[in-house]
């Protein structure tokens, strides 16, 4: 699994399966974990333990490195042959 940035507490990644979805970043701390998708926006998908304050925090770092992220994502993924979960 790929991380992508690493900003505080806070680690940004995606699994390498998750090519074949539309770009997007799982963030973790501690055991807080949330997934946000970042095209067309940054956009939260889901939320497991973060307060509403640090899900807004977490979109703030997501836009300020949203470059960076896509960048990794395109990187990774481009040599994806189209592996799925369950291969």
């Amino acid at each position: 699994m790929p991380t992508a940035l690493r900003k505080g507490p806070y680690r940004f990644y995606f699994y390498s399966y998750d090519c074949d979805e539309p770009r997007h970043m799982h963030i973790d701390r501690n055991n807080f974990s949330s997934k946000f998708w970042l095209d067309p926006d940054v956009t939260l998908y889901n939320n497991y333990g973060f307060s509403r304050k640090e899900v807004r925090d977490i979109e703030r770092l997501l836009k300020e490195n949203l470059k960076v992220l896509r960048d990794e994502w395109d990187a990774f993924c481009s040599g994806h042959t189209g592996t799925t979960k369950n291969s």
